[in-house]
């Protein structure tokens, strides 16, 4: 009787060794399947990534290109003809000078110093249009403070500005959002002209960054003009979404994220 106990208790020693092994080699294939789809996850996440990446920098290079473009578009067709036109009215008031046509000389230096004058002011208000120094001495708001005012004076239309939020982002980010300002403005004042613009920014639930250039235009934005504001917004990864308001006016709303603001 002993015998038979002894062998049940062997038998039974080896089918709880055996049903032991099957858990453990179970159990350690379904981790190692899980480890492989949570690798595959992450790697697939890495490629996600590196290709969202890519496509930035890519928009990054096009718009810096289409930049770089309108600035050489710019200085061929404004300042460089301008001071081909000076330069030929000066010849020709050396010509009248040496002729012994005096008065005729004083008119075409005249109209060459307002010519020059002209040059001059193109020239400054397209360093105020790519990094005014007020933006680097004295911050966001008060760059957008200064370039309302100039375009609210100039094309008599009232901007209304608070973004006083705004000055929490970081240097790039304020510069970003800066030439975003100021291609949206630019294109409202294109479009309709509007009576009224706004320019606000504030603060998310999630500590990211809003902002809002909205006007009462009653013309068509172009496609255009909002796909190169976009393009600015995405080289600061940020989300960028356009509303028609119900009196044909224009809302541009420009999500910056929390990181952005250095939350």
């Amino acid at each position: 009787m002993s015998a038979q106990v002894a062998v049940w208790i062997t038998l039974a020693v080896v089918l709880f060794a055996g049903a032991a092994a099957f858990y453990l080699i179970v159990t350690q294939r379904l981790r190692d399947e899980a480890v492989k789809r949570e690798n595959a996850r992450l790697l697939a996440d890495a490629v996600t990534r590196e290709e969202e990446r890519s496509r930035l920098a890519d928009r990054i290079i096009t718009a810096e290109q289409d930049e770089r473009r309108r600035l050489a578009l710019f200085l061929h067709d404004g300042p460089v003809q301008n001071l081909s036109g000076i330069a030929l009215m000066i010849d020709a008031a050396v010509h009248a000078i040496e002729d012994g046509r005096g008065p005729d000389a004083l008119g075409i230096i005249g109209k060459a110093l307002e010519k020059h004058r002209e040059t001059i002011r193109s020239l400054r208000d397209l360093s105020f249009n790519i990094e005014p120094i007020v933006l680097r001495d004295q911050g966001l708001e008060a760059a957008v403070l200064e370039l309302a005012n100039q375009l609210g004076i100039e094309h008599e239309v009232q901007i209304e500005v608070d973004v006083q939020q705004a000055e929490r982002l970081g240097e790039k980010e304020q510069v970003g959002l800066y030439q975003i300002i100021r291609e949206s403005l630019n294109q409202a004042l294109l479009r309709g002209p509007p009576t009224r613009i706004s320019v606000a920014a504030r603060t998310t639930r999630d500590g990211g960054l809003e902002t809002v250039i909205a006007d009462n235009g009653q013309g068509e934005r172009r496609l255009r003009a909002l796909d190169a504001i976009e393009e600015r917004v995405t080289t600061l990864n940020g989300r960028f979404s356009v509303e028609q308001s119900a009196d044909g006016g224009t809302s541009i709303h420009v999500l910056l994220p929390p990181y952005a603001t250095g939350t």
